[in-house]
């Protein structure tokens, strides 16, 4: 039977790459690349072959190995695995680049700041402080071979083969043997004694003020190049002097270096290296140091490098996200760092993150996450869209908190594209007739407009006719100026999707309508979107051909490609609304809506021009956009509110910067509720959401117009105005007769956006029924408030700081 002996060397986990070696040290090591069989991660493998007759330097290498493998610090060089035999010695350690090498490297791709050379040599000599200092241990060979630099850019401390103990132990110092090595030796030992030398830590201090010259000029000469201190910085010069002076005692310590570089003006005192430091010990600190530290991370980033960024900065970002209580400060970094990561390491790191932070209910990670979708949507798949991310943004829809509502309908600009049939076709235009029908904020209705016109090529056919028309002739009704020109640009953006019929019989009517608008920046619009449907009309009376080329994507599947005119109306439905409400805040709630003059881009095609830059306006009373049903229960929707309100959505303190104040829009709200006999007429989003079936469909409501009725206090007359003429005129106002009729029709009620009857009015029983389930409710609101009045009168009452049980 014959026995075959196992080679050690085809067992060993780890293999070298078929690359050509990459040096090593000076002395018997070379440096190979390799990676681990089991998993391919890359490492490096330094190996020595052993060679008869050269006892003294394999033993040096076994004492280098024994070293390296007891040695354990963040800037000494990982060791992973060894292997020893009889011919070669292998030692892995983690994947790294010699520093001459990733210096000539980084010189071609334009050079290292002063910000990594600061954060390289302060690792270093935080190692050297170590082994000095804590393990009384003599490096004996700092120089440039010695250090090596990983994947973040960290600096790591190796070539151990020449330590010895300062205590005496084991002998002294051994010989290197190598010449490259000898010029890095100080002068004090030239005779070869040592007997000169008065601190331990002298001859290593020599030693890195010869590094830190080849750093900033290249490799050594000779050593009387060190007397000119070349391209070091000047703020580092005076402490290199000390580190190269002739007398040895003059020569700092290791850790006393460390704090003369980090004082105020120093070499090392910098963001980079605080940065650093913080994240070294970041697990240790407190909560509140934490917060603070990543709110600031974000304005240093692009000053890091990118290497940095990806290997050191990102994992304690995600640790921090996983299992810290960082929230959403962490997002703007995490995005920002990310833009460095390529298509396969995004969707393995960023992902997962952004996929379970949609599922928070802190108000403020959701606002920012909506905020900065557009850095990670093309990252998303459309399941993981539709069914991991789509549920918990449409809870935005019926947030209490204004700006999360606002944020939330410009972030389905991005959704869009990915969204299935019966999210994007059902569920969103059901959340989009109630916020355009029933939101309070004026802001909030137009930008649902402006983001129905954006979307509405993605729509289906069948949705399209059944939306598009209905959902602009509603906008063109609201009494928030911005709104109506909202509308009237929303048809003309959408201009390819309807019929010559619609153009005829349901467009143009509403349009014309606009023609008389109080507001000169609606009848403006409304003229020209006029002309361009009539252009349209001619041209197909004219030659009855090219009716099937016009009405070609009408009944056409949805299609990115048929948003054309949408894409040059997005400027300002990007622009000039996406910051309408953060406008209306800062304004005066209750301040009269101004006139906009405001530059006007041209628009090809004879398409209306973009919308003006928006200014705010008082918001619509919430009553005026209610749909008037018969028997609601006013207590039931009540309770629903208070339910609302209560709903823990997480502290809003941490987002101060983000969010909008909660007050300005609590006052903004009173405000517009101000004249109202009770705020039980204010239904909540729940209450919406609940009767979605009676209250929220599109269906159409035409009533008959309501006589006209003086215009309330304080309204301005359309002669009040000054249209543009230099000075305000004194004639009739042709506008003056239609003004109050304008007010009271801009009461809308929330038309549904479904089938439209555009050939009939209804009849006159239907308005009777509205008005009897009006008066019962005026009924029921007033027994309700007469008994609130009675328990109130016999609780009696109340001392302060207590509270009365019934």
């Amino acid at each position: 039977m014959w026995f075959f002996a196992r080679d050690p060397v085809r067992d060993f986990p780890f293999e070298l790459s078929p690359d050509p070696p990459e040096g090593g040290p000076p002395g018997p090591w070379v440096l190979h690349r390799g990676r681990k069989k089991a998993t391919g991660s890359p490492v490096s493998i330094f190996v020595y072959d052993v060679k008869p007759g050269a006892d003294e330097q394999t033993q040096v290498a076994k004492a280098a190995f024994k070293r390296l493998k007891t040695l354990r610090h963040p800037n000494i060089l990982a060791y992973i695995d060894g292997l020893e035999t009889e011919k070669c010695l292998h030692v892995v350690t983690e994947a790294v680049t010699p520093l001459k090498m990733y210096l000539k490297e980084r010189a071609e791709a334009g050079g290292l700041k002063e910000l990594e050379l600061s954060w390289g040599l302060h690792q270093i000599v935080k190692a050297l402080s170590f082994l000095v200092n804590d393990c009384s241990l003599i490096h004996n060979n700092i120089c440039m071979a010695a250090v090596f630099v990983d994947r973040a850019g960290e600096w790591k401390l190796g070539g151990l083969d020449y330590m010895y103990s300062s205590q005496g132990n084991g002998g002294g110092p051994p010989r290197k043997g190598v010449p490259e090595l000898e010029q890095y030796d100080p002068p004090e030992l030239a005779d070869g004694s040592g007997r000169a030398v008065r601190e331990k830590w002298s001859a290593d201090m020599w030693r890195l003020g010869c590094l830190i010259w080849e750093v900033f000029n290249g490799s050594l000469p000779r050593a009387a190049a060190l007397r000119n201190p070349g391209k070091i910085p000047k703020s580092l010069v005076p402490h290199y002097c000390e580190l190269v002076g002739a007398n040895p005692k003059v020569r700092p310590n290791p850790a006393r270096f460390l704090q003369n570089c980090r004082a105020p003006g120093g070499f090392m005192n910098n963001r980079f290296v605080e940065t650093n430091l913080f994240l070294e010990e970041i697990q240790i600190k407190e909560p509140a140091e934490k917060q603070k530290f990543f709110q600031e991370l974000s304005k240093s980033l692009d000053s890091f490098p990118e290497d940095f960024c990806r290997h050191k900065v990102l994992p304690q970002l995600l640790t921090a996200f996983e299992f810290g209580s960082a929230g959403a400060v962490v997002l703007t970094p995490l995005f920002k760092v990310g833009k460095f990561l390529n298509a396969e390491e995004y969707q393995q790191k960023i992902i997962p993150v952004v996929v379970k932070m949609f599922s928070s209910t802190d108000r403020a990670m959701r606002i920012r996450l909506l905020q900065q979708m557009e850095q990670f949507i093309q990252y998303l798949d459309e399941p993981t869209v539709n069914t991991q991310i789509f549920p918990h943004v449409v809870h935005g829809f019926l947030d209490t908190n204004p700006a999360i509502r606002e944020q939330t309908v410009k972030s389905m600009l991005l959704l869009a594209p990915k969204l299935n049939e019966a999210n994007l076709n059902v569920e969103l235009m059901k959340h989009f007739a109630r916020l355009q029908a029933k939101d309070e904020q004026g802001p909030i209705r137009c930008n649902t407009t402006v983001c129905l016109g954006k979307i509405g090529s993605y729509l289906s056919a069948s949705t399209r006719h059944r939306v598009l028309t209905s959902a602009f002739s509603r906008a063109t009704k609201d009494p928030f100026a911005p709104s109506r020109v909202a509308g009237v640009l929303g048809f003309a953006a959408t201009h390819n999707l309807y019929s010559m019929n619609d153009c005829a019989h349901k467009i143009l009517p509403v349009l014309c309508g606009l023609t008389v608008d109080p507001e000169k920046s609606v009848r403006d619009q409304a003229f020209k979107a006029i002309r361009s449907f009539l252009s349209k009309l001619e041209s197909v009376s004219e030659d009855p051909t090219q009716l099937a080329e016009v009405e070609k994507d009408v009944h056409a599947a949805s299609s990115p490609g048929m948003g054309g005119a949408a894409a040059s109306w997005a400027g300002w439905a990007v622009t000039g609304v996406s910051s309408l409400t953060s406008k209306l805040i800062r304004a005066h709630p209750a301040a009269a809506p101004a006139e906009t003059n405001v530059p006007q881009r041209p628009t090809p095609e004879g398409l209306p021009a973009p919308a003006p830059t928006l200014v705010p306006a008082t918001p619509a009373p919430p009553g005026a956009w209610e749909t008037q049903e018969e028997g609601t229960d006013l207590a039931e929707d009540s309770s629903a509110a208070d339910r609302q309100d209560d709903e823990d959505w997480g502290s809003l303190e941490e987002a101060e910067a983000v969010l909008v104040q909660q007050e300005d829009w609590s006052a903004g709200g009173q405000a517009s509720r101000a004249g109202q006999t009770s705020s039980l007429d204010v239904k909540s989003p729940e209450s919406d959401w609940s009767s979605w079936d009676v209250e929220g469909s599109w269906e159409p409501r035409w009533q008959d117009p309501s006589p006209p009725e003086p215009p309330p206090e304080g309204t301005r007359l359309a002669s009040e105005y000054n249209w543009g003429g230099p000075e305000p005129s004194d004639k009739g106002d042709p506008f003056a007769a239609l003004s109050a009729r304008r007010e009271t029709g801009a009461q809308l009620r929330p038309d549904s956006w479904g089938d439209d009857n555009w050939e009939g009015l209804e009849t006159e029983s239907r308005q009777g029924k509205a008005e009897l389930a009006r008066k019962k409710r005026e009924e029921r609101r007033r027994e309700m408030e007469a008994k609130r009045a009675e328990k109130k009168a016999a609780k009696g009452p109340m001392k302060l700081g207590t509270r009365k049980l019934d």
